[in-house]
């Protein structure tokens, strides 16, 4: 089973119904020791890094997403679920993350709408199985006023212009994360849901 992670931070449903529209079944859940039996993590959200990383402390889920990562479960983290795979977010202050990747969380540059809203482009760094059959110049959904900044930049996967060109996907091993809403895009978000689907039958 595919656990999405409830840590009170956006609209999991429709996550959720994005993966049933491939036929991928997956389960909303807030319970760590459930998660803990999941075969893969998928950890959404949108709003606030510092109360994202208290809620997920509160719970114990914190424990569970670098235990199942460490153990090679797949996971998968969208929008501030990227974000919160770091090390540390400047977001409203400097607060510490996940640290499954090293580097930092920072504003979008001066000079560009913030918050970074609507389609956007995505140019891929390198094959990934969950990019499999979409092209370069495809177009995604993003929400987003910060951006990742990772040390190791052989994790990237994507990247996206937006006055200046940021990180809007990574992967190392079993973990891939992205930037943008695969469930708010369509036809070709569907299709990394359901690569990550069949990735996790694997």
């Amino acid at each position: 089973m595919i656990a999405i992670l409830d840590y009170g931070m956006g609209n999991l449903r429709s996550v959720q119904k994005a993966f049933e529209k491939v036929g991928v079944e997956a389960a909303i859940t807030a319970d760590p020791d459930e998660a803990l039996e999941a075969t893969a993590l998928v950890l959404p959200g949108v709003g606030g890094f510092s109360d994202a990383m208290a809620h997920l402390k509160s719970t114990g889920l914190h424990e569970v997403i670098i235990e199942s990562i460490n153990k090679g479960r797949m996971f998968l983290g969208i929008c501030l679920g990227l974000q919160l795979l770091f090390e540390r977010s400047f977001e409203d202050g400097d607060h510490l993350g996940l640290g499954v990747f090293e580097g930092t969380v920072e504003r979008l540059p001066e000079g560009v709408k913030i918050p970074h809203m609507g389609w956007n482009q995505i140019e891929k760094t390198r094959d990934l199985p969950l990019l499999e059959g979409i092209d370069d110049g495809t177009n995604f959904y993003f929400v987003h006023s910060y951006v990742v900044r990772p040390k190791n930049l052989e994790i990237v996967a994507t990247v996206t212009d937006y006055g200046k060109e940021f990180v809007s996907g990574v992967s190392r091993d079993n973990v891939f994360a992205f930037q943008f809403h695969p469930e708010k895009s369509g036809s070709v978000g569907l299709s990394i849901l359901k690569n990550f689907g069949d990735l996790c039958q694997q």
